[in-house]
């Protein structure tokens, strides 16, 4: 898929960074909070009970380079933003899209992973291709979590730019909205490639992504506004795009990963 080469692809301008020349945190705690419900960056794996993703796979690299300890922290998406901009938690986590409103009141680390939006569809839809066809019919629902970029991607770009348009069914977490798709409540999710292609490799052909894409993301860890972290972050996303550890970790999410297996 499209989204996957962007993915292998990630960013340009890769810069090689030295092991000896990465920050050094002296065994620093480093409280990480996340939402566990995003596959397959993070999520709880149905057999273990597991945190796992990604993204926990990248902060062990992280924590190894710059000689610090994670713990980790759960909270909902639409007060995580806010609880580590108030200095609740050091960092957050969750496949969080950098867009300038979000720096206002957090910090960004530099990308880690850059993806594109898509229309995720159950398998047997027949009704709509595109985003125009699906606009089209009335009758047709997005779900969607309130202030995400699916959610305003679907508001600006599918439908008439109302926020309170009633086509849009609001629910807590994306695997809710998932799951309401795969219920017949809803018709539609949009999701980065990321989390839509981890989803239609694990479905068996009851989902599909459809159309074209709707433009790309770029994905951040964000600190408190003035965090000291975000330079030594910076440091080992740059060393770990040198070396290939994220090239690898793509492959093993996203290109070899089946949800539940």
């Amino acid at each position: 898929m499209k989204q996957l080469l962007v993915l292998a692809s990630l960013l340009l301008g890769t810069v090689a960074v030295a092991a000896d020349a990465l920050p050094d945190l002296q065994g620093r705690e480093i409280v990480v909070v996340t939402e566990n419900a995003y596959p397959p960056l993070q999520f709880v794996d149905p057999k273990s009970g597991d945190a796992i993703g990604w993204e926990y796979d990248a902060m062990v690299e992280v924590a190894s380079r710059v000689n610090a300890k994670i713990t980790y922290e759960n909270i909902s998406w639409d007060a995580m933003i806010a609880a580590v901009a108030e200095g609740q938690f050091d960092m957050g986590m969750t496949g969080i899209t950098i867009r300038d409103d979000r720096k206002e009141v957090v910090d960004f680390s530099d990308a880690y992973m850059r993806s594109e939006m898509v229309m995720l569809v159950r398998g047997d839809e027949q009704r709509f291709t595109d985003a125009k066809s699906f606009a089209a019919d009335d009758d047709l629902l997005i779900a969607a979590q309130a202030g995400t970029t699916p959610f305003y991607v679907g508001v600006y770009d599918v439908l008439d730019g109302n926020e309170a348009n009633p086509r849009i069914k609001l629910f807590e977490t994306f695997g809710a909205g998932v799951q309401a798709l795969r219920n017949n409540d809803v018709d539609l999710v949009l999701t980065d490639g990321t989390a839509g292609a981890g989803y239609v490799a694990a479905s068996e052909g009851s989902l599909k992504i459809v159309g074209e894409t709707l433009g790309t993301e770029d994905f951040g860890f964000i600190f408190p506004k003035g965090s000291d972290l975000v330079a030594p972050m910076n440091a080992a996303i740059a060393s770990m795009r040198a070396d290939g550890t994220i090239d690898a970790l793509n492959k093993k999410w996203f290109l070899d990963f089946k949800m539940g297996e």
